[in-house]
């Protein structure tokens, strides 16, 4: 048996096919799922998500959001997702390492500074992560 799997980002649809297995990001940790799972609805972090519709696995990269899992049917809803092969490996890293410098530079006394220098990390990481750099 197999799930179907869709991931839906406010401007487009990043994934709508089958699957074998599906790995998500939660907020609790990573979370996999397989056909004849129990409903569940869950909130998803900023993170990899990994999906196997037959022997390879395809990595995408999801902004956070919430999944819903019912009947074998995984529905996705993020503020932003990305497949790892549309993502520019060499450009992922570079934007990861501005990432990192950004929240090296950030002070103490600016809080406001640092949560946005620590999303936009978390954010570029993933995408690094995504298009297959090691972090």
């Amino acid at each position: 048996m197999t799930l179907t799997v869709r991931v839906i980002a406010p401007d487009k649809t990043v994934w709508d096919s089958t699957a074998d297995e599906v790995i998500l990001p939660s907020t609790t940790g990573q979370m996999g799922i397989l056909s004849g799972h129990a409903p569940l609805l869950t909130a998803l972090d900023t993170g990899v998500m990994r999906v196997r519709p037959g022997k390879e696995w395809v990595t995408i990269a999801l902004m956070g959001g919430f999944a819903e899992v019912e009947n074998d049917e995984v529905t996705i809803l993020v503020n932003g997702a990305e497949r790892g092969d549309k993502i520019d490996r060499e450009q992922a890293r570079k934007a990861y390492a501005e990432a990192e410098a950004r929240v090296s530079k950030s002070t103490t006394s600016d809080r406001q500074e640092q949560i946005q220098a620590t999303q936009a990390l978390k954010r570029a990481r993933t995408r690094f992560q995504a298009a297959g750099g090691a972090v």
